[in-house]
């Protein structure tokens, strides 16, 4: 009788432990947003302007990223000979890659729709409930060596977004999402690292981003990106929301 009360009460002991050492999905995001900042730190950024390299088929490219909250993100890329350009705005979405076609495309609405988290400048995770996004923690996988939580957020427009936050520092480590190219809708998952985190302004930002797709033949997608240049707060020039 005896051994039986001290099994029982070990394994009440093992499942305490088991509860007590599990997270809930709000308490790991909570975590990821101090890691980062903190709340009003990541909320008073309105604008930001992010400048780095990146080497496509052997040369190396500029590749300028603007955002405006809830306004615009534009990603620019200039080889020296041509710019192209991603750009999402509250309105529409737009690419223009002159190699490929002498004019902008807009991308269909059906399809941009999809795109409108880009213009969360915090990241869909935070006040991921408010903003109309289901979150939901898978458990713990490997990445890269660590150990992360991994989250899969479902926005409001029903796009499936995948996080993996180291379990440590609570950074984001790795990121995927299915990719949307214009007029093909769905266009192959992309995978994202993010690594080289420092703290510019008070708020911590990946340098380096490599990026993998599944994707055939999207030479523009994949390869890391080296930022240099992070401002927080720019004044946004009203041209920048033109497909030009």
């Amino acid at each position: 009788m005896r051994d039986l009360i001290l099994f029982g009460l070990l394994i009440i002991l093992l499942l305490t432990a088991q509860f007590a050492s599990a997270k809930t999905i709000d308490e790991v995001i909570e975590k990821y947003i101090r890691a980062r900042g903190g709340k009003n730190k990541l909320a008073s950024v309105k604008s930001i302007y992010m400048e780095g390299i990146k080497v496509m088929m052997g040369k190396e490219v500029t590749v300028k990223i603007i955002k405006e909250q809830d306004k615009l993100s534009r990603t620019e890329i200039d080889n020296g000979v041509a710019n192209g350009l991603v750009l999402v705005t509250d309105k529409e979405a737009w690419t223009f890659f002159p190699l490929r076609s002498p004019v902008a495309d807009r991308i269909p609405e059906s399809e941009s729709a999809g795109l409108q988290t880009e213009l969360d400048i915090a990241g869909p995770l935070v006040d991921y409930v408010a903003k109309g996004h289901k979150a939901e923690l898978l458990g713990k996988e490997t990445v890269e060596g660590n150990t992360c939580y991994k989250i899969k957020l479902t926005t409001k427009e029903g796009r499936e977004l995948m996080f993996w936050l180291d379990a440590s520092s609570y950074l984001v480590i790795q990121s995927s999402a299915t990719r949307i190219s214009a007029g093909r809708g769905n266009a192959g998952e992309t995978y994202t690292l993010y690594k080289d985190y420092k703290e510019v302004d008070g708020i911590q930002f990946a340098h380096t981003c490599e990026t993998k797709t599944t994707e055939t033949n999207a030479t523009e997608i994949g390869g890391e990106i080296f930022f240099h240049k992070i401002l927080i707060n720019p004044v946004i020039d009203p041209q920048l929301f033109l497909p030009q």
